[in-house]
């Protein structure tokens, strides 16, 4: 949580005992009606204190005309005033001692910079008072009773409640959530909408339902983190506990990232810096706004799969074959009952073979015959083949849906293997059914794969632990002036922490060039060498396979071409062996604005951005996630040896990852960017060679 967080305050704004509501209205028709009359129909047993000097009574309570003027200083306070307005209330209920209030208007951070100088001013009016949004609906608290909102989804009777917690950096997509969650039989425990995080913040937020007794999963509908190492810590902490951790992260592409921006007031981020993140971290990514609902309520009963072999139970062979197409695309398989499996279906179908050695089962009488149906679900649960078990709910059980779901709950206390529910008919009321006794249902056969995929085990990687710089390296990095080093100089960083690089001279003229020739001998590569010159190719800049007295002319030929297009003299050149065979790869780092250093490993040369075949980490990284970094590359067939070429060096690749990342962690915010490309990676036991680079510094 943030350094200056109350946690005693913010508990008060989860479970107050006594609510103001400030600018509160007689008629509940109104926005400005609705949370007293919402405290009240949900049965909020503490004291409701509306203030309004226009009024003496609302709701049948006593009205007070201003805040000096309430009983006690109370624990949280919904302000429903507008910008010019609510910042008086809001030092009026921090002089009076309120520990949390809720600003419900908008027109602060997310509208304009005349509204971020509002929003700042609400924080400092605050002081020591805790903060919700500005430009939030307000929170829920279903497990209390307790409704802090102005949420027309509270029109909706009888939520059901749950053990999974929902946090919204969006206030109308809390209200979707819970009147999507209401209609599927799912339950909530806790809702908060942060809105533009003037001071809560979500990681606050999941920091306090991290320790709620009655939340075992929380879901996030995020646009971007404003805390990120914080928000790291903390869905380490909620691995530690054993909770879940569900993100639908909006801003994949520039519309959606440029919204998010302009909503809260956050940068997006980089999409792809965020799926590494949450990947690191132990955070399960929703890929789909159905999944943000549908996966928690399958984490909800507790159980996971081992493994990805999943069993199929279908009464409609059409249904059973679009199951196992999403499963099969989604990475699972299918494998037909085992002899003895499938011999007890046998005899449940009275010597029936039609079911025999298939996947999906189609027992085409479930729906008729429960004894029928639990057997066959006892058997497939028991087989030592699956890990899974989804059964099709078909169109015969639409008269008679309790069957299905006693038959399946009744299975499901006999097993820890997770049961899914594929309703296939549209019928809403078998869903609603079968989420409200326990077992997860789903109307679509791409939810279930989706859920299965995140009900799969996870393994944090363990926190690494940065290495101290090698003596000299630390000068390389706060000697230079800030902007870019030039090739001789980024590759004599690398170097200095432990990267191999090319063998090379740099040289002051073409006569130092020519005599470097003479010295490396061999084939070699020259490059111009200019800190102002990103792309040395393009412009011309590299010669390979030169001879030493080829070399003066070539040198004339670049400096023409420097001048040619304008550019300024170059600095001078650099003679390099040329390096042949091996892999190339492309290694970088580079510092998202908002998550930090992020370094990336994948195909290299002149095809990197051709295939962009590349992993993401947030740094610090260990020696087990680089191992999986490669895993997720397609060149990771290359490296292994692809079609009789020998099998790359791979762990001298990844030793030169692990140096490349502490010397970006060594340089910390003085470093903006840094790349190798390519990185050539030889055959096994010849090591890695740094054939180019480039630093940018701060």
């Amino acid at each position: 949580m943030n350094a200056a967080t109350d946690t005693g305050a913010l508990q008060k704004l989860l479970r107050p005992k006594s609510v103001a509501v400030i600018g509160a209205s007689a008629d509940p028709s109104k926005m400005t009606g609705r949370p007293v009359a919402y405290l009240q129909k949900h049965g909020f047993t503490g004291a409701i204190w509306p203030v309004n000097p226009r009024a003496t009574e609302i709701g049948g309570l006593p009205c007070f005309p201003d805040v000096a003027a309430l009983p006690d200083a109370p624990d949280a306070a919904i302000v429903l005033l507008g910008p010019e307005r609510a910042e008086a209330a809001v030092r009026d209920l921090a002089a009076r001692g309120c520990a949390a209030a809720i600003v419900l208007a908008s027109g602060y951070g997310e509208a304009s910079p005349e509204g971020a100088a509002r929003q700042a001013a609400l924080k400092q009016a605050a002081g020591g008072m805790r903060l919700l949004g500005p430009n939030t609906i307000g929170l829920v608290n279903l497990t209390d009773a307790i409704t802090l909102s102005a949420t027309g989804a509270l029109e909706i009777g009888g939520l059901p409640r749950g053990r999974l917690s929902v946090i919204s950096q969006s206030g109308g997509i809390l209200g979707s959530l819970l009147s999507r969650a209401a209609d599927r039989g799912i339950g909530f425990a806790k809702l908060v909408a942060t809105g533009n995080e003037a001071d809560l913040d979500s990681t606050d937020f999941l920091d306090a339902l991290l320790d709620d007794p009655e939340t075992d999963t929380v879901a996030l509908y995020l646009e971007g983190l404003r805390r990120p190492q914080a928000f790291r810590a903390a869905a380490r902490r909620a691995a530690a506990l054993g909770k879940s951790i569900v993100v639908y992260k909006v801003g994949r592409s520039e519309s959606g990232a440029r919204s998010a921006a302009s909503h809260t007031g956050a940068l997006a981020g980089a999409d792809r810096a965020y799926d590494a993140l949450f990947r690191q971290c132990g955070v399960i990514r929703a890929e789909s706004f159905n999944d943000l609902l549908d996966i928690p309520a399958a984490l909800a009963p507790g159980r996971r799969a081992r493994g990805r072999r999943v069993a199929v139970l279908t009464s409609s062979g059409g249904a059973g074959t679009l199951l196992a197409d999403n499963l099969g695309l989604a990475g699972f398989s299918l494998p037909v009952p085992d002899a003895a499996t499938d011999a007890r279906l046998a005899a449940l179908l009275d010597g029936d073979q039609t079911a025999a050695g298939r996947n999906p089962v189609d027992v085409t009488l479930a729906g008729l015959r429960p004894d029928l149906f639990r057997g066959a679900i006892t058997a497939l649960l028991e087989s030592p083949g699956y890990d899974a078990l989804i059964t099709v709910v078909g169109s015969s059980a639409l008269a008679r849906p309790d069957i299905v779901a006693e038959a399946m709950l009744e299975c499901q206390r006999t097993s820890e293997k997770p049961i899914l529910a594929y309703v296939s008919p549209h019928a809403p009321h078998i869903v609603r059914l079968l989420n409200q006794q326990g077992i997860p249902a789903f109307a679509t056969p791409e939810s279930c794969a989706a859920v299965l995929a995140a009900l799969q085990p996870r393994v944090l990687p363990e926190v690494a632990t940065p290495a101290a710089p090698p003596p000299g390296a630390a000068e390389l990095l706060t000697s230079p002036p800030p902007g870019p080093l030039n090739e001789a100089e980024s590759k004599a960083l690398f170097a200095a922490f432990g990267v191999p690089v090319a063998r090379e001279i740099a040289v002051a003229d073409a006569g130092g060039a020519a005599q470097a020739a003479r010295t490396l001998g061999g084939e070699l590569v020259l490059k111009i060498l200019a800190r102002h010159i990103a792309h040395k190719s393009e412009l011309g800049g590299v010669r390979v396979g030169l001879t030493p007295e080829e070399v003066p002319a070539a040198c004339a030929a670049m400096q023409a071409r420097v001048a040619e297009a304008g550019l300024p003299p170059p600095e001078g050149f650099l003679m390099q062996e040329r390096v042949r065979g091996g892999v190339e790869m492309i290694l970088g780092v580079h510092r998202d604005p908002q998550l930090g250093p992020m370094l990336l490993l994948g195909l290299g040369g002149v095809t990197a951005e051709l295939f962009e075949d590349t992993a993401l980490r947030p740094l610090p990284v260990t020696r087990p996630e680089v191992e999986a970094m490669l895993e997720e590359l397609r060149a990771a067939k290359l490296l292994r040896g692809f079609r009789g070429a020998p099998p790359a060096d791979i762990p001298a690749l990844i030793d030169a990852v692990l140096a490349f990342a502490a010397m970006a962690m060594a340089a910390g915010e003085r470093l903006q960017e840094a790349e190798i490309n390519p990185l050539f990676v030889l055959p096994a036991g010849q090591g890695v060679r740094a054939a180019d680079g480039l630093a940018v510094l701060a």
